[in-house]
């Protein structure tokens, strides 16, 4: 099978050549923004990321700004991506860059993996394109070209089927891996697409791809999630002080969106008639009590259904946190779950 797939390479790299896009983070091989916008890119859309990427860089330009950044001013660079354990592990990989390695940035594929948040995906595009180093980089895109290419019906999401691509992927790998591993991760989200119909007559590969020859793209590659996401229900409240302040609460330090700030909420559906009493729990007098919206947001596991009221209260207290709407925008980070109960 690894020899079906031997000749690819050639046509790949020369594609790849001819019609990669031009990205920020393409302008240069600084190992330090190849792996910014890897983790960016993680469970986030490139459109989404690239203004984010500037804003950051812009911030943070080198592993020593960020190893020394304050975790409220990174976590509100990171505003709008989620996740927000990549950034944490950013800052902690790059304070063990700046004390194991002095501020340089391991070269080896080894290395990088031990370090906090890089994974055996991340080091390996690390590893690949800055320093040309012979390992793979196996991503969502790669998996799905890798099922194509064999009209292969294992289920992607299943971690052997990910260490069998990247054992094929290092056996096919040629001298110039970083162009190959961009190459086919390039393919997978601009012609071998998801969610719909590949672009076959785009495709540098569809003479050595099976799925094509067998009519099958539309079916592949399989998904198979093992575990449904568990639906919970939340009341959301927008406390509004005389002056017009924002209240927030800051989570504890462990667990889902640990250490953001969120609205004040509570878990399940209150009725609108138990609204003033939850408020009063926390020491605020409601004068005003208005139904804003239902809305959701989806984790990876978890679904939250959020029903938001407007409340605007007697007089703020120290249970919260007061913003003003020009402090909301440029000091707190507010997750995109609680953004959406905005009004």
């Amino acid at each position: 099978m690894h020899k079906d797939l031997q000749p690819i390479a050639v046509p790949l790299v020369a594609w790849f050549g001819q019609n990669k896009r031009e990205l920020p983070w393409r302008q240069d091989k600084n190992p330090y923004h190849v792996w910014v916008s890897e983790i960016m890119l993680q469970q986030t859309r490139i459109e989404a990321v690239i203004e984010h990427y500037y804003a950051f860089m812009a911030a943070l330009p080198t592993v020593e700004s960020l190893a020394a950044v304050p975790e409220e001013r990174l976590l509100k660079l990171w505003e709008g991506l989620g996740y927000y354990s990549r950034a944490r592990n950013l800052k902690k990989a790059a304070q063990v860059i700046m004390e194991t390695y002095g501020g340089n940035f391991p070269q080896e594929y080894a290395a990088l993996v031990k370090l906090p948040g890089i994974g055996a995906y991340t080091a390996g595009a690390i590893a690949s394109i800055c320093f040309n180093e012979k390992v793979p980089a196996v991503d969502g895109n790669v998996l799905r070209v890798l099922a194509r290419l064999q009209a292969d019906r294992s289920n992607v999401l299943d971690p052997a089927v990910k260490k069998a691509a990247e054992a094929l992927i290092h056996d096919i790998l040629p001298d110039d891996a970083g162009d190959f591993n961009e190459g086919i991760m390039e393919l997978g989200e601009t012609v071998c697409l998801p969610n719909g119909l590949p672009l076959c007559d785009k495709c540098p590969l569809k003479n050595y791809c099976k799925a094509y020859r067998q009519n099958i793209t539309a079916e592949l590659p399989v998904r198979i999630k093992k575990t449904q996401r568990r639906l919970e229900e939340k009341t959301v409240f927008l406390f509004y002080s005389p002056q017009g302040e924002l209240a927030l609460n800051k989570r504890g330090d462990s667990g889902l969106l640990a250490g953001l700030y969120e609205l004040p909420n509570v878990d399940s559906f209150l009725e609108e008639n138990c609204i003033a009493a939850r408020a009063r729990q926390w020491g605020l007098e409601p004068l005003e009590i208005t139904y804003l919206k239902d809305c959701k947001h989806i984790f990876t596991h978890i679904e939250w259904q959020m029903r938001c009221y407007t409340v605007r209260v007697k007089e703020k207290n120290e249970s919260f946190d007061w913003c003003t709407a020009e402090a909301l925008e440029s000091d707190y980070a507010l997750p995109t779950a609680f953004a959406k109960c905005l009004d």
